[in-house]
């Protein structure tokens, strides 16, 4: 056995001094300099300035279908697009939506280089807002057009209870900002419903509220763009200042009211001149009153989520990993949470986190406080605006509503009579 043992590592020695003799050790004395070796990547920027290219195109298109065809055709066509290429084939990465974030931290973030094409998907939609509405909601938007093409029939909701939903989008920008303002996360992109539908997968409690929500759109108009997107409610704020303004037709309105009952977010407003008038000074006073409850409301917001805000910072990971450490000190356990173990594997300092996480605590104090104070101002303009009682003769569109999916078009007979006038002329 011995023997056999002492051929066994001849013949491994024997080998290792082939491959010594075989294999020599480099020469760093000799000058040589090793090739760099270059790694080709994709070229992100032809897919970039193509994705610049088709939101303003079709953004573009848009308007012409409203403005100058009111063709509810060609929205449903830039939908498919959207859906397709946007959606399936870019991931639904980067979005407009989701851009909020990437502006924010670039703001607080001298570091952070914002990229120009982020810059711009944010922008594009807010100046066609300016311009001439919610236009990217139309259908250029993979969100609002997958609802938009499974909408069946719509389910009405009371003035009252769609104006507390409308609420939420803003809170939802409130913590968003915070959480970006604050380099904690990106909550927009975490909570993204539809993300996991476009890329086949994903968290599964994300993907599921994802089909919830697509299913409930089939009965009730794009329920995500009208009760949680943050960006929608960005735009609404500019569509409402908005140049130009969608006409559901050319000529006069005849009240027959097939419009009101064809839109899907409610945004044709009943004319009111037939209602009882109430006294001028009944409104005023109401007036006054919720003008004043406005700042009341902005104030108690500030405060209120401001006192949360320990409670808050605990989505930052510093800020999470210090308490860990602190409710070890206090209870120690025999097995330690892996943060805690690999924080003391890596020789970490406490003393320098808890500094680091007092600085967070600051930050959290201030930004808690104005995101506050943006839901109670929400909420205070919102009471505001429903106590405003305005004279309506025909039907109008509220343009801080307008998805302009153009499906009024279809509705309204003094359309389909332009539309039959100019074909028999032609």
């Amino acid at each position: 056995m011995r023997r056999i043992f002492s051929i066994i590592m001849g013949v491994l020695g024997t080998s290792r001094a082939l491959a010594v003799a075989r294999f020599p050790k480099p020469d760093f004395t000799s000058g040589y300099r090793y090739p760099e070796i270059v790694h080709g990547i994709p070229n992100e920027t032809f897919w970039n300035v193509l994705d610049i290219v088709l939101l303003a195109g079709m953004m573009a298109l848009v308007v012409w279908a409203a403005y100058r065809k009111r063709s509810r055709a060609v929205m449903v066509t830039v939908s498919v697009v959207s859906v397709l290429y946007f959606g399936f084939f870019r991931s639904g990465c980067v979005c407009s939506v989701g851009s909020i974030q990437n502006v924010v931290f670039a703001a607080v973030d001298s570091g952070y280089h914002l990229p120009w094409y982020v810059l711009l998907v944010f922008l594009l939609p807010i100046l066609f807002a300016l311009l001439f509405g919610r236009v990217f909601c139309s259908g250029v938007c993979p969100l609002g057009a997958l609802q938009e093409l499974v909408n069946v029939r719509n389910f009405r909701l009371s003035r009252a209870v769609s104006a507390a939903l409308s609420t939420i989008p803003w809170i939802y920008l409130s913590f968003a900002i915070l959480y970006a303002a604050t380099r904690s996360q990106f909550l927009i992109c975490r909570l993204d419903p539809f993300i996991g539908i476009f890329r086949l997968g994903g968290d599964l409690g994300v993907l599921t509220f994802g089909i919830v929500l697509l299913v409930m759109s089939i009965f009730i108009g794009r329920p995500f763009c009208r009760f949680l997107c943050p960006y929608g409610a960005l735009l609404s704020v500019f569509s409402s200042l908005s140049w130009k303004k969608v006409e559901i037709t050319g000529k006069g309105c005849i009240n027959c009211a097939l419009c009101g009952v064809s839109c899907p977010v409610d945004a044709i407003r009943a004319p009111q001149a037939s209602r009882t008038k109430e006294e001028r000074s009944a409104g005023v006073k109401r007036i006054i009153l919720f003008g004043l409850m406005l700042p009341v409301l902005t104030f108690g917001g500030a405060l209120l989520v401001g006192s949360q805000s320990d409670a808050l910072s605990l989505a930052h990971k510093d800020v999470y990993l210090y308490e860990l450490l602190q409710r070890q000190e206090a209870h120690p356990q025999q097995a330690e949470p892996l943060e805690v173990e690999t924080f003391h594997a890596l020789g970490g300092n406490v003393e320098e986190l808890k500094e680091k996480v007092d600085a967070i605590r600051h930050d959290y104090l201030f930004y808690s406080r104005l995101s506050g104070a943006l839901i109670g101002f929400v909420i205070g303009f919102k009471l505001l605006k429903l106590s405003l009682k305005r004279s309506r003769k025909t039907y109008t569109i509220d343009m801080a509503r307008c998805t302009v999916c153009g499906k009024c078009f279809n509705y309204c007979p003094q359309n389909i009579k332009t539309s039959k006038n100019e074909k028999a002329i032609s």
